[in-house]
């Protein structure tokens, strides 16, 4: 019987860059934040989106970026919410065996806002939209926006507890990781006043891809 995925087993999944974020990318995916928060707190109450479909989600997107802080930490959710092992490893190396067909839209939607680096297809998000309900649809999109949140932050992290540990992330360098950390806390304020005078203003919670080429 294969044994069972552990926390700290889902880091070592993960042991350089997949991918790095600049503050200007952490900045602009925390202004989305404060509303996204809001959403996620009213589906704890409503679970209108239930849980653990969140967190296929937002394990679906961490395997796109490769967070090991938010691994380790989804991993913890995950189990406590009764996903099994096998499908927490699945998500984490981007397999697709356990995928639920009701879910896949959603999943394969959050797996393009991570390729992406938030900036989706307004037709991918339409096809949200179409097949889920508006509300779902923005749930699902508010879990997408808080995990992706989570990794800008949670990837430097990751890299500098490598590098304390001994084995330092390939094409790092300890001052990305120390200014990634320090400074993107110093913006995080900053950015989450910006979200909600965005939304007093009635400016949408989310941004598309502008260029229509492939459209």
């Amino acid at each position: 019987m294969e044994k069972n995925i552990t926390p700290s087993e889902s880091t070592s999944l993960i042991t350089e860059f997949k991918r790095k974020f600049s503050l200007r990318e952490m900045y602009g995916a925390a202004i989305f934040a404060p509303r996204a928060m809001k959403k996620l707190i009213g589906n704890n109450k409503s679970q209108l989106v239930d849980k653990r479909f969140v967190e296929r989600l937002q394990l679906a997107v961490t395997e796109v970026n490769g967070c090991a802080l938010c691994s380790y930490g989804h991993t913890k959710m995950a189990l406590r919410q009764g996903i099994s092992s096998e499908e927490i490893k699945s998500f984490l190396s981007g397999g697709d065996t356990f995928i639920k067909p009701e879910e896949a839209k959603a999943i394969l939607f959050a797996q393009h806002f991570a390729d992406s680096r938030g900036y989706p297809k307004k037709y991918a998000y339409d096809a949200i939209v179409k097949e889920y309900g508006e509300e779902k649809a923005r749930i699902i999109l508010s879990a997408i926006q808080m995990i992706t949140i989570g990794n800008m932050y949670g990837i430097p992290i990751s890299a500098f507890h490598s590098r304390l540990k001994g084995k330092p992330y390939k094409g790092s360098t300890i001052f990305y990781e120390l200014k990634m950390q320090i400074l993107g806390l110093l913006i995080l304020p900053i950015a989450m006043v910006h979200g909600l005078i965005r939304g007093i203003i009635g400016l949408p919670n989310e941004r598309f891809d502008k260029n229509t080429a492939d459209e």
